[in-house]
């Protein structure tokens, strides 16, 4: 079983209440539902849309087709009524919805007039559409009002209530109403398992709660105000110390500052915020201060296209500040391996006194996932080298910047030991003091720079699926982790040899984990939500190998596996 429904109207129609509400209605029943939030920058009106995917086996991709569509307004049925497939069926208001049709699967309810008479309130009319859809789904109604009821609770026992109503009255009118017998029914499920639905934005800030986070600053801006959102309202739980920042700038030197304290800290911001924090990014870097910074991508330049997707910010997280300075560049792909990479990332930080940069985007940060378990086990927090008086012969012979074949030099934090700590943004000796020697100069950059070496050696092999050696490869990072898998199932079930190789840890990178010989004997394609290939660059330039296909999208919506299928140049 595999049902796409699609839920479109306009921004304040309650399009995200009827997603979350089947999602949490079908994870109970112990399936897998991934959700695809596509929305406009606007608070009310424009045209939105959520994909909700159900199936009885895991999914972390949009469908290519939509089975069941509900139309809130006249523009989602103009705009989305091609993208229904073959024996496809429409929910839309005949009554305020202006749209004909002789195809007996486009189905006129009056949501609007079931909702003023029901509700009190034409605003329920996503209530009406919910109790429609799940009758139409041949599905038990007790699951779907207990989980209106998880929705609603803290709306008032009126609210509640008048939207319990609601699905009841759409359930009953479909049933009561329409003869139509639908191919797309969900059976209740009998061996029910305990499965959680989460957002790529929820995992990143559980991953990194669960590796000692104790302080956040930020400044919103999507899509990655959702993470700072999930700190603050966890922040007393978990004894968090969270600022909302004046501005990026301020954010990124609070982090700064708490890290140069030895708290673990960090911020998240989108490529614009990530501009304005890019001098401070230097001083990180100079200063050999920790520092973990999310970066939900978003297309530019500029505004761009505030709440939709982009992979374009590779190259600039990976060069950004001035001057040459090591940092890490990591890239999830899915909840689980965001929360293990943040561990990661505080333990690159500190180890190796670095900015580390997590890329994300609003694919991942927005859209849904079923994770049947959370898993914190492999997450061990590695301070690094922090010195205590005991590790110190004197106070006074104490150097921040002591070098050796690491480039890692001990830490203390300050005021817990009796030493005196000097740190400078200008070049500096290795006590910390300022100085314009050009025999120290070097002797500094070859230090700093000397950590990338043992950087390099921690960074992590990419996913191969399926192992062995195939004629195709489909080549990707970060939040394509989904698609591109589900691409290559297809590929090998229509009998060609294809595989993934998907990279989340991506600089510095480590040719070591690239079977060259091998992987030279392969068409590489190379998948990209962005226009010039940034990672197909980095990886031809590291491998040496060359990338025989780039399959890019740069419209702010994510791909579709049927949209990487159709642009492959492949015969078997």
């Amino acid at each position: 079983m595999d049902i796409s429904i699609r839920i479109g109207g306009e921004a304040g129609q309650g399009i995200q209440s009827i997603s979350t509400i089947l999602a949490r209605t079908f994870v109970q029943q112990d399936f897998y539902v991934f959700i695809n939030q596509d929305f406009a920058s606007r608070i009310r009106g424009g045209h939105n849309f959520d994909q909700v995917r159900i199936s009885n086996a895991p999914v972390r991709a949009t469908a290519d087709r939509v089975h069941i569509l509900i139309a809130l307004d006249k523009e989602t049925t103009n705009r989305d009524i091609g993208n229904l497939a073959k024996g496809g069926v429409l929910l839309f208001d005949g009554d305020t919805i202006d749209f004909t049709s002789d195809d007996p699967n486009h189905l006129s309810i009056p949501f609007g007039k079931i909702a003023s008479e029901v509700g009190k309130s034409k605003m329920m009319i996503n209530s009406v559409a919910t109790g429609a859809l799940i009758a139409l789904m041949e599905f038990e109604l007790q699951p779907v009002l207990n989980c209106t009821e998880e929705q609603f609770q803290q709306k008032g026992s009126e609210i509640l209530e008048n939207n319990l109503r609601c699905v009841k009255a759409g359930y009953e009118f479909v049933r009561q109403n329409l003869k139509i017998k639908s191919s797309f029914t969900v059976p209740l499920s009998k061996n029910v398992q305990r499965k959680m639905l989460l957002t790529g934005s929820q995992a990143i800030a559980l991953g990194a709660m669960a590796s000692g986070l104790k302080f956040y600053s930020g400044y919103p801006m999507s899509p990655a105000t959702s993470i700072m959102e999930f700190v603050a309202s966890h922040a007393e739980k978990y004894n968090i110390v969270f600022e909302q920042a004046e501005d990026e700038i301020a954010a990124i030197n609070m982090v700064i500052g708490a890290n140069f304290a030895g708290v673990r800290a960090m911020t998240a911001t989108s490529g614009g915020g990530f501009c304005l924090m890019a001098e401070a990014l230097s001083l990180a870097g100079m200063t050999e201060t920790p520092a973990v910074i999310i970066v939900s991508q978003r297309p530019g330049p500029s505004t761009g296209l505030p709440t939709r997707t982009e992979q374009a910010d590779l190259n600039f997280v990976m060069h950004a500040g001035h001057g040459d300075f090591p940092r890490a560049v990591l890239a999830p792909g899915y909840p689980e391996q965001a929360i293990h990479l943040m561990g990661k990332a505080f333990n690159l930080a500190d180890k190796y006194q670095i900015p580390v940069i997590v890329l994300s985007d609003q694919h991942l940060n927005d859209s849904y996932f079923t994770v049947d378990e959370l898993d914190f086990e492999d997450i061990v927090i590695d301070r690094g080298r922090i010195l205590s008086d005991q590790d110190l012969p004197s106070p006074h012979e104490y150097n921040r910047y002591a070098t050796d074949d690491s480039g890692i030099s001990p830490r203390i934090l300050p005021g817990l030991t009796k030493a005196i700590l000097y740190a400078d943004s200008d070049e500096h000796t290795a006590a910390g003091h300022i100085t314009e020697s050009a025999a120290i100069r070097n002797q500094m950059m070859r230090k700093r720079m000397q950590k990338i070496i043992g950087i390099q050696q921690e960074i992590g092999p990419p996913k191969i699926y399926p192992n062995g050696q195939a004629e195709l490869v489909l080549l990707g990072w970060g939040s394509t982790y989904g698609v591109i898998k589900e691409a290559v199932d297809q590929l090998n079930q229509n009998g060609n040899s294809a595989q993934m190789i998907h990279y989340s840890e991506i600089f510095p990178f480590n040719p070591q984990h690239v079977a060259t010989e091998q992987l030279g004997k392969s068409k590489v394609v190379a998948v990209e939500n962005n226009y010039t290939g940034q990672f197909a660059d980095l990886f031809s330039k590291a491998t040496g190998l060359s990338i025989d296909q780039r399959i890019l999208k740069y419209d702010g919506r994510p791909f579709t596996s049927r949209e990487i299928l159709d642009q492959i140049n492949y015969t078997h």
